[in-house]
């Protein structure tokens, strides 16, 4: 069990490795899925490609939103897009690097799924039956009274092994079909490997500034989101542990007291620490309105992405004048401060 909570928190930790498996857990299941699933073609001319076609599309479309839906960072797309401007500008660059993140990682499991599906080629097959030519794959002197009508419904029942007689016309037909959804197949792949390639060599050597800082903002926004949150969870923790707290006490304050007398001085005194760390940890923030407040300000204004030095200045300088001022009050009173005696050491050589 603790093996699987520290892989739980290192995939929390890294988001992109933990994306990264989702992708490939989606890739494999996908493949598992279309290994598990059973074709079965209609064998009817008004049916067989909308079933083919729609088996090569659909699924990859399922897919595709399946995803989006698994994906974390949408939800974080999404607030950064329909936030109000405020006091942060919102930068259409990053918006679009981060869609594109997304939609990069979402497309494995179809791409795989469109690749599995024109390799086996069945669904090929279901679909462009009827239109082959079947003078070509064998004798097909029994074709020749027929009508247009009947030749389409009989050119669909080729994938049907049960109900095509003529099996040698129909291997024939079968193998060629399979053949082009194959070649379809590579060239698919073939793009898919290209265009990734593409995206993932030329574009950084283009434009490599903006890529690194829209790369940097994106993250920013995401680790953003996240210490958020994780303060929201600590204030929520401490301002119900406090709120507790300071109820127990108000309704039982003399067996609060007694319990207190009888502990002893060590345990009131750790009690005294928590419930000071407790109290730090509102941040100043006590009230249910406040808190509303400071979250709703959150969210139509965030704070400008420029930090200054003002406070920590302003820290340096009261300090230094709280040294002074206990030095003048001091003097003030006939008390000087007593000065540490340095010790000085002489050595004298004699050559």
């Amino acid at each position: 069990m603790d093996k699987f909570r520290m892989m739980f928190q290192f995939l929390q930790s890294n988001q992109e490795s933990f994306m990264n498996g989702i992708c490939g857990i989606m890739a494999l299941a996908s493949a598992q899925m279309y290994s598990a699933f059973e074709f079965s073609c209609p064998c009817m001319p008004e049916y067989n490609y909308t079933y083919g076609i729609g088996l090569l599309v659909i699924p990859p479309i399922w897919f595709f939103l399946l995803g989006f839906v698994l994906n974390n960072n949408v939800s974080v797309l999404a607030e950064e897009w329909k936030r109000p401007t405020g006091s942060r500008t919102k930068d259409p660059t990053i918006l679009r690097y981060m869609f594109c993140s997304i939609t990069q990682r979402s497309l494995i499991a179809p791409a795989l799924w469109v690749s599995v599906t024109l390799m086996d080629g069945k669904s090929f097959l279901c679909a462009f039956s009827i239109n082959l030519d079947i003078e070509k794959f064998g004798n097909s002197s029994f074709v020749k009274g027929m009508s247009e009508t009947e030749k389409i419904r009989l050119l669909a029942r080729i994938p049907c092994k049960d109900l095509f007689e003529n099996q040698e016309i129909r291997v024939a037909a079968t193998r060629y079909i399979k053949c082009i959804s194959q070649a379809c197949g590579w060239i698919f792949l073939l793009l898919m490997t290209f265009t990734a390639f593409l995206i993932r060599a030329i574009r950084p050597c283009f434009t490599q500034a903006a890529f690194l800082k829209t790369k940097y903002w994106s993250h920013y926004i995401d680790i953003e989101r996240k210490m958020f949150d994780e303060t929201c969870k600590e204030h929520a923790k401490s301002f119900a542990k406090v709120c507790i707290h300071q109820y127990f006490e108000n309704i039982s304050g003399e067996m609060q007291s007694l319990h207190r007398h009888r502990s002893g001085q060590d345990d009131s005194g750790d009690e005294g620490e928590d419930k000071r760390s407790d109290e730090d940890k509102l941040l100043g923030i006590r009230a249910q309105d406040d808190m509303n407040k400071v979250l709703w300000n959150w969210h139509t204004c965030k704070p400008a992405l420029a930090l200054r030095k003002d406070q920590m200045d302003g820290e340096n300088s009261s300090k230094l004048n709280g040294k002074i001022n206990e030095g003048f009050n001091g003097f003030a009173n006939g008390h000087a401060h007593e000065t540490k005696k340095r010790e000085w050491a002489v050595y004298y050589s004699k050559v």
